[in-house]
């Protein structure tokens, strides 16, 4: 059995080479199995730096299988995505609901209310309450982040919470 003279196709001009042989019948593959509407010249280019990123990995015997694989399974993969984003876009959006008009204003007038005692914090209060409650993070976390103990993020939280409750009682 002859040695191989190409065993590493990082070498430049044995990728280029491969590129240069196999590209456009990558091309015509992809281009005549899925249609033009998928990118076929995209998913080449695709194949070809999935190739370069392994290319010590891949033997130049390999090569061809490994593009025309990669190529065909990028393919399949933005098909697959096409058909959600199609289904997607058939699902028309509620236009209704089911609450009372008088909910959905009460709701809006406690909203209202919310975002003014939430303007009255202190701005460290704030700060943590939201990171807390919105980010959903624990206290530990939002002392780390604010380079404060957690007694003081417990303590700014709680103070937060006390400070809601009255301003929403009062409006």
């Amino acid at each position: 059995m002859g040695k191989r003279l190409h065993n590493n196709i990082c070498e430049e001009h044995l990728f280029s080479s491969i590129f240069k042989k196999h590209a456009t019948d990558l091309h015509n593959f992809l281009y005549y199995k899925f249609g033009d509407l998928l990118n076929p010249k995209d998913k080449v280019q695709e194949a070809f730096i999935k190739l370069w990123e392994n290319c010590g990995k891949i033997t130049p015997d390999k090569a061809k299988s490994f593009v025309f694989t990669t190529a065909n399974n990028l393919m399949l993969n933005e098909a697959a995505h096409q058909k959600v984003v199609l289904k997607h876009q058939q699902t028309k959006p509620k236009m209704y609901t089911n609450e009372s008009p008088e909910f959905l204003m009460r709701e809006a007038e406690y909203n209202d209310k919310l975002q003014r005692a939430l303007t009255n914090l202190t701005d460290a209060q704030r700060v943590a309450f939201m990171m807390n409650r919105v980010e959903g993070k624990r206290f530990k976390e939002i002392a780390e982040l604010l380079n404060i103990s957690t007694k003081a993020v417990e303590k700014r939280i709680y103070g937060a919470l006390e400070k809601l409750r009255q301003d929403i009682k009062e409006l």
